[in-house]
Protein backbone atom coordinates (compact mmCIF):
# COMPACT_ATOMS: atom_id res chain seq x y z
CA UNK A 1 0.00 0.00 0.00
CA UNK A 2 1.52 3.20 -0.65
CA UNK A 3 2.11 6.79 1.41
CA UNK A 4 -1.30 7.92 -0.31
CA UNK A 5 -3.11 5.24 0.88
CA UNK A 6 -2.33 4.20 3.56
CA UNK A 7 -2.57 7.69 4.98
CA UNK A 8 -6.19 8.40 3.63
CA UNK A 9 -7.18 4.64 5.61
CA UNK A 10 -5.90 6.51 8.93
CA UNK A 11 -7.88 9.38 7.91
CA UNK A 12 -10.76 7.11 7.58
CA UNK A 13 -10.08 5.74 11.07
CA UNK A 14 -10.56 9.15 12.44
CA UNK A 15 -13.98 9.13 11.63
CA UNK A 16 -14.51 5.72 13.36
CA UNK A 17 -12.04 5.82 16.55
CA UNK A 18 -14.71 7.93 18.61
CA UNK A 19 -13.34 6.11 22.02
CA UNK A 20 -10.36 6.99 20.91
CA UNK A 21 -8.54 10.53 23.21
CA UNK A 22 -7.93 13.51 20.91
CA UNK A 23 -4.58 13.77 19.96
CA UNK A 24 -2.15 17.22 19.30
CA UNK A 25 0.97 16.58 17.12
CA UNK A 26 2.94 19.46 15.90
CA UNK A 27 3.50 19.02 12.21
CA UNK A 28 6.98 19.26 11.76
CA UNK A 29 6.44 15.65 14.00
CA UNK A 30 4.09 14.33 12.06
CA UNK A 31 6.01 15.13 8.66
CA UNK A 32 8.84 13.45 10.18
CA UNK A 33 6.95 10.48 11.79
CA UNK A 34 4.90 9.46 8.41
CA UNK A 35 8.00 8.72 6.89
CA UNK A 36 9.57 7.04 9.14
CA UNK A 37 6.28 4.64 9.85
CA UNK A 38 6.02 4.14 6.09
CA UNK A 39 9.85 3.20 6.09
CA UNK A 40 9.92 0.58 9.03
CA UNK A 41 6.09 -1.17 7.39
CA UNK A 42 8.09 -3.86 6.75
CA UNK A 43 10.10 -4.64 9.78
CA UNK A 44 7.89 -3.50 11.92
CA UNK A 45 4.00 -3.75 10.69
CA UNK A 46 1.81 -3.80 13.72
CA UNK A 47 3.76 -0.47 15.13
CA UNK A 48 3.75 0.88 12.02
CA UNK A 49 0.20 0.34 11.29
CA UNK A 50 -0.66 2.12 14.85
CA UNK A 51 1.51 4.94 14.56
CA UNK A 52 -0.19 5.74 11.01
CA UNK A 53 -3.44 5.51 12.44
CA UNK A 54 -2.38 8.03 15.21
CA UNK A 55 -1.06 10.46 12.96
CA UNK A 56 -3.73 10.49 11.07
CA UNK A 57 -6.68 10.98 13.66
CA UNK A 58 -4.32 13.99 15.29
CA UNK A 59 -5.16 17.50 15.25
CA UNK A 60 -1.92 18.99 13.56
CA UNK A 61 -0.54 22.22 14.96
CA UNK A 62 2.67 24.03 14.39
CA UNK A 63 5.27 23.21 16.17
CA UNK A 64 5.24 26.13 18.53
CA UNK A 65 1.16 26.08 19.51
CA UNK A 66 1.40 22.21 21.01
CA UNK A 67 0.31 22.35 24.67
CA UNK A 68 3.49 21.94 26.84
CA UNK A 69 1.26 19.05 28.66
CA UNK A 70 0.79 17.48 25.10
CA UNK A 71 3.42 14.33 24.56
CA UNK A 72 5.50 15.13 21.26
CA UNK A 73 8.93 13.83 20.52
CA UNK A 74 11.48 14.18 23.08
CA UNK A 75 9.13 14.76 25.70
CA UNK A 76 9.47 13.43 29.56
CA UNK A 77 6.18 11.63 30.36
CA UNK A 78 5.14 9.77 33.24
CA UNK A 79 2.51 7.76 32.57
CA UNK A 80 0.97 4.32 34.53
CA UNK A 81 -0.14 1.08 33.07
CA UNK A 82 -3.75 0.91 34.80
CA UNK A 83 -3.90 -3.20 34.09
CA UNK A 84 -0.64 -3.20 36.65
CA UNK A 85 -1.01 0.19 38.36
CA UNK A 86 3.09 0.72 37.61
CA UNK A 87 4.28 4.16 37.44
CA UNK A 88 6.99 4.87 34.46
CA UNK A 89 8.92 7.79 33.47
CA UNK A 90 10.15 7.45 29.26
CA UNK A 91 11.55 10.07 27.51
CA UNK A 92 10.04 9.36 23.30
CA UNK A 93 12.74 9.39 21.05
CA UNK A 94 13.66 8.55 17.38
CA UNK A 95 15.01 4.82 16.95
CA UNK A 96 18.85 5.97 16.80
CA UNK A 97 18.62 7.38 20.11
CA UNK A 98 16.81 4.87 22.34
CA UNK A 99 18.14 3.61 25.12
CA UNK A 100 16.17 1.75 27.92
CA UNK A 101 18.57 1.92 30.28
CA UNK A 102 18.61 5.59 30.26
CA UNK A 103 14.88 5.74 29.87
CA UNK A 104 14.72 6.52 26.11
CA UNK A 105 12.24 4.79 24.31
CA UNK A 106 11.42 4.57 20.69
CA UNK A 107 8.60 6.48 18.88
CA UNK A 108 8.61 2.42 17.02
CA UNK A 109 7.37 0.84 19.77
CA UNK A 110 4.02 0.06 21.38
CA UNK A 111 4.57 2.28 24.22
CA UNK A 112 5.95 5.41 22.66
CA UNK A 113 3.26 5.12 19.76
CA UNK A 114 0.71 5.07 22.14
CA UNK A 115 1.62 7.70 24.13
CA UNK A 116 2.17 9.81 21.24
CA UNK A 117 -0.14 13.28 21.23
CA UNK A 118 -2.00 12.56 24.49
CA UNK A 119 -2.44 15.32 26.84
CA UNK A 120 -1.53 15.11 30.74
CA UNK A 121 -4.84 12.89 32.23
CA UNK A 122 -5.93 11.25 29.21
CA UNK A 123 -5.88 7.41 29.26
CA UNK A 124 -5.73 5.29 25.63
CA UNK A 125 -6.81 1.77 25.96
CA UNK A 126 -3.39 0.72 23.45
CA UNK A 127 -2.18 -3.11 22.49
CA UNK A 128 0.46 -4.70 23.81
CA UNK A 129 3.11 -7.25 21.88
CA UNK A 130 1.15 -10.33 23.62
CA UNK A 131 -2.07 -9.48 21.66
CA UNK A 132 -3.99 -8.22 25.08
CA UNK A 133 -5.07 -4.36 25.38
CA UNK A 134 -3.95 -2.09 28.67
CA UNK A 135 -4.67 1.25 29.47
CA UNK A 136 -2.00 3.73 29.22
CA UNK A 137 -2.75 7.26 31.30
CA UNK A 138 -0.40 10.32 31.07
CA UNK A 139 0.45 11.48 34.59
CA UNK A 140 2.74 14.29 33.55
CA UNK A 141 4.83 15.86 30.70
CA UNK A 142 8.05 17.56 30.54
CA UNK A 143 9.98 18.89 27.83
CA UNK A 144 13.20 18.36 30.61
CA UNK A 145 13.89 15.25 32.67
CA UNK A 146 11.93 15.16 36.29
CA UNK A 147 13.17 16.02 39.12
CA UNK A 148 14.48 12.69 41.31
CA UNK A 149 12.19 12.21 43.76
CA UNK A 150 13.70 11.06 47.06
Amino acid sequence: MNALKMKKKQQHRAVTAAGDPALILSTADEERLSGLAVAAAQRNPEVSALLLEEIGRAQLVPPEKVPPDVVAMYSHVEYRDEATGATRRVQIVYPNEADIAQGRISVLTLVGAGLLGLAAGQSILWPTQDGRERRLTVLRVSPRPFEAEG
